[in-house]
């Protein structure tokens, strides 16, 4: 079975800015694949790009076997995409814009199915302007799955969510895969990219920084678990002494959080040691938990910063 996307030496540059640079990666068919990075990584380049909304600067791209340079408008036909900020009529009603875009399919969901896999069956009748926004990004999500594509696309396809809309719309996305589609999805919540996918790509600074399943990026990364703690206000002596505790597992400080993560493979030892030695100080430590390392803890190592989420 061919792959559904692949993609080699992908770059897009703005004069001396390279917003995407020189990427290579692949979309097995039927699953969930994700690209994961802080906001101005590349993500929404590089998927604009491989919908054809953007003429790469270098690079190949292939959807569906077909190369995109060559045979773009028939991939359309077969491809969904939900953008962050769609352009949309505001005078028509949610059920008229779905109607709308169905007709650019050859094979689309009802505009019926379409709504409710995103919570909006109660909306059909509202007009574009009168939605809130995080019904407009549910619409954006709608407009993708009603091509009943082969691939559906999704840019930062939970941004503006409540919580529950956020959960439920994670279901609605294993249903695609389920269903037989592929999803390739951007997104900067670690959380997500752990929880959703089945493979995904770590993406800084227009350059892909790590590559595999969310369970394979976190175990070659982390043979550790995470001893974390609120910063007591540490002195730059006291910080290089932790080193010798986190057992040569490493250490990072998260400045905004005002957190500091000790990593250890003898989780017992670091913790006697972490209060033998703050007990010397005579600091209290606050908030301390033992946890397996995560998403967040990978890109820390990578990248030396967190991703923040807005």
């Amino acid at each position: 079975m061919e792959n559904a996307v692949e993609v080699s030496e992908l770059k897009k540059y703005y004069d001396d800015v390279k917003a995407v640079d020189g990427v290579t990666f692949t979309v097995e068919t039927e699953s969930i694949f994700g690209m994961l990075g802080p906001n101005g990584a590349g993500k929404t380049t590089t998927i604009e790009t491989i919908i054809g909304l953007l003429e790469g600067t270098a690079g190949e791209i292939y959807v569906l076997g077909m190369e995109t340079s060559e045979k773009i408008s028939d991939v359309k036909k077969r491809i969904g995409v939900q953008l962050q900020d769609p352009s949309l009529f505001p005078r028509l009603t949610v059920g008229e814009t779905l109607d709308l875009f169905a007709a650019f399919y050859p094979e689309p969901l009802s505009v019926q199915e379409a709504a409710e896999q995103v919570g909006l069956s109660s909306s059909l009748d509202g007009r574009i302007n009168s939605l809130s926004g995080g019904q407009r990004h549910r619409l954006a999500v709608s407009l993708a799955l009603i091509s009943n594509g082969d691939i559906i696309f999704l840019d930062e396809p939970t941004t503006g969510l409540d919580p529950k809309a956020r959960r439920d719309l994670w279901e609605t996305i294993r249903n695609v895969r389920r269903n037989g589609s592929t999803v390739f999805m951007t997104t900067h919540y670690m959380d997500e990219a752990e929880k959703l996918c089945d493979e995904l790509v770590i993406i800084d600074h227009g350059k892909i920084i790590a590559t595999g399943s969310p369970d394979r990026l976190i175990e070659d990364n982390f043979p550790h678990q995470a001893v974390e703690f609120a910063d007591p206000g540490l002195s730059p002596e006291d910080r290089n002494d932790l080193l010798g505790i986190s057992a040569s597992g490493g250490i990072n400080f998260e400045e905004n959080e005002g957190k500091v993560i000790l990593y250890s493979e003898d989780v017992g030892k670091t913790v006697t040691d972490l209060i033998d030695y703050t007990r010397k100080l005579g600091i209290d430590l606050d908030n301390l938990k033992v946890r397996s390392a995560t998403l967040d803890d990978v890109f820390l190592k990578l990248t030396g910063r967190a991703i923040e989420n807005e």
